[in-house]
């Protein structure tokens, strides 16, 4: 029987499973964590800023840097004909210029960079960019609706479909009882990272680099980097203690400031740090897509959908950068936690010339299933229901309809347990109906209630990234060192992998350190994204651990007598033939007797397989649910809102760290929220400057916006896949649970026409889209 699960108090001599404190927690309170920024610089380094487009698109027809190059401080103006290799930094096409040339994609896209003394003096000389550049202005596509008019697209278009009948979604749609047509925007949203790009490349003997980069990708960077310099990746070494924050905003879109300060770096032979000022890092990187959907569905009085045809376009920006994988999974999680018999989805990535859009937490999950989300929302209304009793009669089955329209089935469906579990622990039915009285008396202040569920697939949809490996190294003191392809950005993944090093080999966290991520010990590794950095990284850490506790086994049974299989490993000791020797006795000894002491660690995740063509397969290892209840106050004056309480119940299978995990939940769920609700980005629609590229303008949620009850609990569910100790991902899929709160404001906005029409309302609900909304109701209730 599946329970809630409070957090559990700490037992001294649990490691997995237990609430431990982040490995840096002590560092980061005493403000001591050491960030790029913060490396003590090499005598004789140099700052780099960039000088940025002034125009959404134009023709480049010159640049006049002389003036530039003389000003005080600058060293040297590099452009892209500086640039040793290709001038390239995609991520998977080579369609985005590290520097433009050419062709001027987007306002804020670098152009040149300026070397100098000192980052102001940098900075100073960057700004007069728009002196520098001469340029034919060309005509501007600011809108991801106006560039699919246009049929210009980053990548070709995609389709997922299935048919269980003749005439497929079509025909579905036209037999079914009742139908809706509609459409939806949503917005996108800015990692906002504490953070802000930066990379420091150091030049070493024989062509060597050793790049500083804060990024969510390593490997990547020193490929790239590689690259832009013509040398192999042998020659560039890329490293990251730790970031300020990543949120997939440090994936792909760290390159171009590592290639940047590299190139300078080589041509200067000089140490070159790159760190951007945050206006420029809104005008220069991408951010999550926005989305524009336009969908026709058939349903019957029940609410079931029968025939489902959505038409998704995305800003992908002015280049592919990601768009395709991000894409990919929002086709696939359009379903969320619905059968859907008979569906037509189609994926169109928009190019227009803004910023290139890129991962954000979710990667495209989340805008994959909102729209389904306010399909069925809309049903509940036109039937008079509430929307939970349709979301629940459309919910996956365990034996039938179980199956995606991608052709995974749903194993471990924990829907209906846990949204009945949260349904009675957050009273959803007696606070339903307290919200209709309430309602009924206040004509000015509306209440709004909505529970939501989550379905969100965990693995790389391409294959061979699902791959990882480490290094564990036992010191003769007993102490253990860890590296892995994984890199922390706060999230607590260097401290879960620390946990899995120190259960297999039964010695304290204590005893375990984990380094910097560094491509000249774990090479090839993979971005850490997708949720899969513990079931990656963990697994490969716990390979490597597992082989030197065989090793410590074999020689323990030799040494003290007994079997091997028969040795075991806990509180600091090792027992054998009825010894208990302590674990760095042993270690010594076996270092005396020449035994291996260090390993290597590889896994590779089973079972996946995806045609990209058909787009069909297994792209996913397992499924993470969740749900959460949340009850909103909307001021129909003014449109603000504010979020009273939220209920949440999520699924981690058994944790590796509750305290780490509540703590992902939390923040994924206010950060999704200032999505739904408050982060709005604005572009001048003559001149295309993101307007809203400071917190100034951008405003993302604080510590008031938090709801005075807030529950998180954790669900009870071992994976029945062999993750690493049946633990679940849990960075992405809480991001979808805040969806509860938007749809809340939507059913706090109905009440305004006593839920007799559908509330047009917008992502992000700011309270100039809750106006609107509120104003569309009252005009058609007369």
């Amino acid at each position: 029987m599946n329970k809630l699960v409070d957090l559990p108090a700490a037992d001294a001599a649990a490691v997995v499973g237990a609430p431990r404190a982040h490995e840096s927690a002590h560092l980061h309170v005493a403000g001591e964590a050491t960030y790029v920024d913060d490396m003590p610089e090499v005598i004789g380094t140099l700052h780099a800023a960039l000088g940025l487009s002034p125009v959404a698109h134009g023709r480049l027809t010159g640049l006049s840097l002389d003036a530039i190059r003389a000003m005080p401080g600058v060293v040297t103006v590099l452009a892209a004909a500086d640039i040793p290799g290709p001038n390239d930094c995609g991520a998977i096409l080579h369609d985005d210029p590290i520097l433009a040339d050419g062709e001027l994609r987007y306002l804020g896209q670098p152009v040149f960079a300026v070397i100098a003394d000192t980052r102001e003096a940098a900075r100073r000389a960057a700004a007069r960019a728009k002196e520098a550049i001469a340029f034919e202005p060309l005509p501007a596509v600011l809108s991801a609706p106006e560039a699919h008019a246009r049929g210009q697209y980053v990548l070709p278009p995609m389709h997922l479909e299935r048919s269980t009948r003749p005439g497929g979604a079509r025909a579905a749609i036209a037999a079914s009882p009742r139908r809706l047509a509609g459409t939806l925007t949503v917005g996108g949203q800015e990692q906002f990272y504490l953070e802000g790009q930066v990379s420091y490349a150091v030049p070493k003997e024989d062509r060597g680099m050793l790049v500083h980069c804060s990024t969510q990708h390593p490997s990547e960077m020193q490929h790239l980097v590689a690259k832009a310099l013509g040398l192999q990746s042998h020659h560039v070494q890329v490293e990251c203690r730790r970031m300020g924050g990543g949120f997939g905003g440090k994936e792909s879109q760290s390159a171009l400031f590592a290639c940047v300060a590299a190139v300078a770096a080589q041509k200067l032979q000089r140490p070159v740090k790159l760190r951007v000022d945050r206006d420029d890092d809104f005008l220069i990187t991408g951010r999550r897509h926005g989305f524009h959907y336009e969908y026709e569905v058939g349903y019957d009085e029940a609410g079931r959908i029968l025939g489902y045809e959505l038409t998704m376009v995305s800003n992908a920006g002015h280049s592919a950068d990601l768009s395709g994988p991000v894409m990919t999974r929002a086709l696939c999680h359009a379903d969320n936690a619905y059968w859907l018999p008979d569906v037509a989805l189609h994926g169109y990535s928009a190019r227009t010339n803004t910023q290139s859009n890129t991962a954000f937490r979710g990667f495209g999950g989340p805008q994959g299933a909102v729209v389904t989300e306010a399909v069925l929302d809309s049903i509940a209304r036109a039937l008079g229901r509430d929307a939970l009793d349709v979301r629940r009669a459309n919910f996956y089955g365990t034996t039938t309809n179980k199956h995606t329209p991608y052709g995974q089935a749903v194993e471990d469906n924990v829907l209906q347990e846990l949204t009945e579990q949260l349904e009675r622990s957050s009273d959803y039915r007696a606070r339903r109906a307290a919200i209709a009285a309430f309602n009924a008396a206040s004509p000015v202040l509306k209440r709004g209630l909505a529970l939501t569920p989550v379905k969100f697939g965990i693995s790389f949809n391409l294959k061979h990234l699902n791959q990882a490996g480490a290094l564990v190294h036992i010191y003769t003191d007993g102490s253990i060192l860890v590296n892995h392809g994984g890199t922390e950005m706060g999230q607590g993944l260097h401290t879960k992998v620390a946990q899995v090093v120190a259960h297999e080999l039964g010695v304290p966290l204590a005893r375990v350190r984990v380094t910097a991520t560094d491509t000249h010990k774990v090479v090839n590794t993979s971005a850490t994204a997708a949720s899969s950095g513990s079931d990656l990284n963990g697994k490969a850490a716990q390979d490597a651990a597992r082989q030197i506790r065989e090793r410590l086994a074999a020689f323990a049974a030799r040494r003290h007598g007994g079997d091997a299989r028969s040795v075991r490993f806990a509180d600091d000791h090792v027992q054998a033939a009825g010894q208990r020797i302590p674990f760095d006795v042993l270690v010594r000894q076996a270092y005396e007797d020449r035994v291996q002491l260090w390993s290597d660690g590889f896994y590779a995740t089973p079972g996946l397989h995806w045609d990209p063509k058909a787009m069909q397969g297994r792209p996913f290892y397992y499924f993470a649910y969740g749900a959460a209840v949340s009850e909103v106050l909307v001021d129909t004056l003014t449109g603000e809102n504010r979020l009273l309480r939220a209920d949440v119940l999520h699924d981690v299978g058994r944790s590796l760290n509750p305290a780490l995990d509540i703590g992902q939940v939390e923040g994924a769920f206010i950060q999704g929220m200032g999505w739904m609700t408050m982060e709005e980005l604005v572009w001048h629609p003559q001149t295309g400057l993101l307007t809203t590229h400071a917190p100034s303008t951008y405003k993302i949620p604080t510590a008031n916006d938090c709801p005075p009850v807030f529950d998180v609990r954790l669900f009870d569910n071992a994976n029945v896949e062999d993750s690493i100790h049946r633990s679940k991902a849990v960075g992405e899929p809480p991001l979808l649970l805040p969806f509860s709160v938007f749809f809340a404001i939507r059913d706090a906005v109905s009440a305004v026409g006593d839920h007799r029409v559908d509330p047009p309302l917008r992502v992000p609900a700011t309270a100039e889209a809750v106006l609107d909304a509120i104003d569309a109701v009252r005009a058609a209730v007369g």
